[in-house]
């Protein structure tokens, strides 16, 4: 299981988030008016230990309507070799581990494989901020992913009643701005 470490980022995430963030495609803010809190997530382990495996619910306060996004990352100890440019979200200064290299999620197989073995049930989602803590909240329903399906990430959360996604996936919470909580269908699978 991974040790979360309490000790200081610089930057810290919301911080890179801030100058990441707005750039991306699926952005539906102003990025004049950003304002991210952290609102809720979820961690995975790496089988191996070396790759930091996290699912990050952050909340556009700054939006006319609060926006929730969740961003997966993986925190290496280098550089990750072979993806795009913008899956950089940038590096930080761990205060035990030094220098780390933050990436978005989907671009990085470390992360998507763990992803895919949650779906699958082959292993459990893990509290946050808390080590060796399992987060029973996190709820895949549907079957996980085969060979003939695809697993996407929501990139922007909408609430729904149920908290369910009709085509199978994997559901998480968060906590508005103001302590309202919420769940969504953070990743769906669907056929190719």
């Amino acid at each position: 299981m991974a040790v979360i470490h309490h000790t200081t980022l610089t930057p810290t995430k919301l911080e890179l988030l801030t100058g990441w963030l707005p750039k991306q495609s699926w952005y539906v803010g102003d990025a004049a008016t950003t304002d991210l809190v952290r609102a809720g997530g979820f961690r995975l382990d790496d089988p191996e230990g070396a790759v930091g495996i996290e699912f990050m619910v952050v909340v556009d306060a700054g939006a006319r309507e609060p926006v929730a996004y969740l961003v997966p990352m993986g925190y290496r100890g280098a550089a990750l070799e072979g993806v795009p440019g913008e899956a950089l979200i940038g590096t930080s200064e761990h205060g035990v581990l030094g220098t780390r290299w933050i990436y978005d999620g989907v671009h990085d197989p470390v992360v998507m494989a763990q992803l895919r073995a949650l779906l699958r049930g082959e292993v459990t989602a893990q509290h946050q901020s808390r080590s060796d803590t399992p987060d029973p909240t996190v709820t895949v329903h549907g079957s996980g992913p085969g060979d003939g399906l695809d697993v996407q990430v929501n990139r922007v959360l909408r609430p729904t009643d149920s908290g369910q996604s009709s085509s199978g996936g994997l559901v998480a919470g968060w906590t508005w701005p103001d302590g309202t909580a919420a769940r969504a269908a953070c990743v769906t699978v669907a056929p190719r």
